[in-house]
């Protein structure tokens, strides 16, 4: 188990060392940012479908996951320790009535543990919850700029659950998380001369949030053997609504920008901090609306599964005093998944390719931002493998991922973005509570 924590630890490293921007999406500039997907690679090759559960595979849509039955292949004694890690990589293209342009985003997704306790389960782990990551520009009828906005930041998940397995095929679990992070953004305003000449001083606003607090998600699992083979599949989560307290920060500065680099400067002593304390901005309440999901499929244990799935988030309940703007309404988001996997021979010796995980799914999304009258939606078609790596007693297995899929329109000045994205995780596993045979 040592030396793949080694290898684990080393990817890990490796992606955030590489990673510079988690998003790339316009959209990012709306609210507290883009939506992470809170699934593995697995989930994400089969359209986000989340409700399938294992005991080798952690599901973190899902903390009813954490509990289940012991492994016949372990003589029904135990089952292993689960540890996973997960990045991605975004490319977009980016195309308005008015122009197209491109970006790339690297991203660390996920690291979790889960650890088995008799019928209960443990899990923990770290995940982004939303991610910021723009840069936009308004142009005149000069094809010059007006304003330009810039913003970085999100906000992440650090979780603990605990699942119970309380009959044979039924478990529930719950997760709390932790929320933080922070987000940070800012607006060029540029002026001209009476001849069209950038003036040499600019003015920006630059806004930042700190932000906190606590969430939960309940989920419940139920499998039940229709017959020999055919096995049945559900799954339910909820999420109540909760709240994030937001610490604000807001000031206006006169700057300087190098026409060559795009710098800017802050001119000394030119920056005003605003009293936000004063108009009631300084310590707001972001409200997280309630998410809400269930699914249903049937398969082969270890053999092939097909399933879908349906979420559903209040979205429209969702506030920030501090960013608040005509044009941009939520409302309630929603997500219908289908996908499912094969498997040709999970446990056999006689080719390599016979115990790949061969993965697919399809989704489409109702995101809950609306623009200037106009639903953002998203769609998305994926695929993917899993790899057997290390001894075949354990089952751990290197996962590869890849979607491509649309979001938003060009319609009403909007932007449309056609990405694909790449995922690559570990799933890893290994027993550490044995049964002593002999003293």
């Amino acid at each position: 188990m040592i030396k793949k924590l080694v290898i684990v630890f080393i990817a890990f490293f490796a992606i955030q060392s590489y990673a510079q921007q988690s998003t790339a999406s316009p959209y990012s500039f709306y609210g507290i940012g883009s939506l992470k997907f809170k699934g593995t690679a697995e989930n994400r090759s089969m359209g986000g479908l989340s409700i399938y559960t294992d005991s080798i595979h952690i599901n973190l849509r899902n903390p009813a996951s954490y509990a289940s039955e012991n492994l016949a292949y372990y003589n029904k004694e135990t089952r292993p320790v689960k540890f996973t890690v997960g990045g991605s990589y975004s490319s977009i293209d980016l195309k308005s009535n008015s122009g197209s342009d491109k970006a790339t985003a690297t991203t660390f997704d996920y690291l979790a543990l889960s650890v088995p306790m008799g019928k209960f389960g443990l899990g923990f782990g770290l995940m982004p919850y939303t991610s910021v990551g723009y840069k936009l520009e308004t142009l005149n009828a000069e094809e010059k700029p007006v304003n330009r906005f810039r913003g970085e930041g999100g906000v992440n998940k650090a979780y603990i659950g605990l699942g119970y397995l309380l009959v044979k095929g039924l478990s529930i679990g719950v997760d709390a998380h932790y929320n933080f992070g922070n987000v940070q953004n800012a607006t060029v305003e540029f002026q001209y001369d009476n001849e069209g000449m950038l003036t040499q001083y600019q003015s920006r606003e630059s806004n930042r949030s700190d932000l906190s607090g606590l969430s939960f998600n309940i989920g419940l699992s139920y499998k039940k053997m229709l017959t020999k083979k055919l096995e049945l599949v559900s799954g339910i989560t909820f999420s109540p609504e909760s709240s994030l307290t937001s610490q604000n920060q807001r000031s206006f500065s006169t700057i300087t920008i190098n026409a060559n680099t795009g710098q800017e400067f802050a001119n000394p002593g030119s920056t005003i901090e605003v009293d936000l304390e004063a108009i009631g901005l300084k310590e707001t309440d972001l409200i997280i609306p309630s998410k809400f999901s269930f699914g249903a499929g049937i398969g082969q244990p270890r053999k092939w599964f097909i399933g879908g799935e349906y979420t559903s988030q209040k979205t429209s309940n969702f506030s920030n005093a501090l960013y608040s703007s005509s044009a941009t309404q939520y409302e309630d988001a929603s997500t219908i998944s289908f996908g499912g996997f094969f498997i040709p021979n999970y446990n056999t010796l006689d080719g390599y390719f016979k115990r790949v995980v061969y993965r697919a799914g399809i989704r489409s999304e109702k995101t809950g931002l609306n623009i200037n009258n106009e639903s953002i939606k998203e769609f998305g078609i994926s695929f993917g493998v899993g790899l057997p790596v290390g001894d075949i007693r354990v089952f751990s297995n290197a996962n590869i991922g890849f979607e491509i899929g649309k979001r938003g329109t060009k319609n009403s000045n909007l932007i449309q973005e056609n990405f694909v994205n790449f995922q690559l995780s570990l799933s890893l596993n290994d027993r550490w509570f044995n049964k002593r045979k002999y003293d």
